[in-house]
């Protein structure tokens, strides 16, 4: 799943080799017995972050977006919820420049996707997410956030 403007689709390539490299490696990793934390595949260009968590509602959680990364999103094991929005003419309500962030307060309107054990989406910066959210009920979730470099 990709989800974009048709004026995004035609600014990035999806297909570059910093994308080819991520879901070669999101395919061929044994990610299920890794631990935590940051593993460089491609220099500071392409970078995973394995991730472990409760899922939690909806409320609990912000929508985010990055300005120089995008974020691929996969799910090792569990379900959650991700909302999904354009980060045009949200409300922004903190901004944490060090690392890449900014939050927003929840849009009238949102879009969700369902991720399941091997599902992924792949939001641009121009995209809001709100990931970590219940699908169903709360359960342990391990995750791989793939931050590619614009």
């Amino acid at each position: 799943m990709l989800f974009c403007n048709i004026g995004e689709a035609v600014k990035y390539d999806y297909l570059q080799e910093k994308f080819r490299v991520a879901y070669k490696w999101l395919q061929e990793t044994d990610i299920a017995n890794m631990p935590t934390g940051k593993y460089p595949l491609m220099g500071d260009d392409v970078i995973a972050n394995v991730q472990e968590y409760t899922t939690k509602p909806a409320e609990e959680k912000r929508f985010e977006t990055h300005e120089k990364f995008y974020d691929i999103q996969y799910i090792v094991s569990g379900e959650e919820m991700i909302g999904i929005c354009r980060r045009d003419g949200l409300e922004e309500t903190q901004r944490k420049s060090e690392s890449d962030v900014i939050f927003y307060a929840d849009p009238a309107l949102t879009g969700w996707a369902y991720l399941k054990a091997g599902d992924l989406v792949v939001v641009a910066p121009e995209d809001a997410h709100k990931p970590g959210c219940i699908a169903g009920e709360a359960m342990p979730v391990k995750k791989v956030v793939v931050k590619i470099k614009i």
